[in-house]
């Protein structure tokens, strides 16, 4: 392959990653791989995580591939991003459509049961605790009113 000769883009797990990226950072375009998980696919696939996507050979990108496939067999629990799930008790690592399938689950889940938590979600207020007097106020709530003379 010329050293000229470069993918735009990089099929990996249904998403289409840039190939003008460096693989670590490019590898965070697929929804539930943030920096350290990327970091640690490329350490397992054995690829240089500072070079470039596009112009990997077929052989490592297909490494970085099974890399992400395996990710939870291969890993602790604690580097998954579901260590428990709720239905199977398994350890699992979600990624792309899986993960916001399983976010919108949980959520519904718990709008169900009627949780706290539930319900702010339901309302659409601040779920975890922050201040809501001065911040994240929409609509009419903004501002203040005049008296009329």
């Amino acid at each position: 392959m010329d050293e000229e000769e470069i993918k735009y883009f990089v099929r990996v797990r249904n998403t289409d990653l840039d190939g003008t990226k460096a693989v670590h950072i490019a590898l965070t375009g697929i929804k539930g791989i943030g920096p350290h998980t990327s970091r640690t696919i490329t350490a397992l696939a054995g690829v240089d995580p500072h070079a470039v996507l596009g112009k990997l050979d077929d052989g490592s990108v297909e490494r970085i591939a099974n890399a992400v496939d395996t990710y939870t067999e291969q890993v602790p629990d604690w580097m998954v991003n579901r260590q428990k799930d709720v239905y199977t008790g398994e350890v699992r690592h979600l990624l792309g459509t899986d993960l916001t399938m399983m976010n919108d689950d949980d959520v519904n889940r718990m709008r169900k049961m009627r949780s706290y938590r539930g319900i702010r979600h339901e309302t659409g207020q601040k779920v975890r605790g922050q201040r809501t007097k001065s911040t994240g106020r929409t609509g009419t709530t903004v501002g203040v009113r005049r008296k009329k003379d």
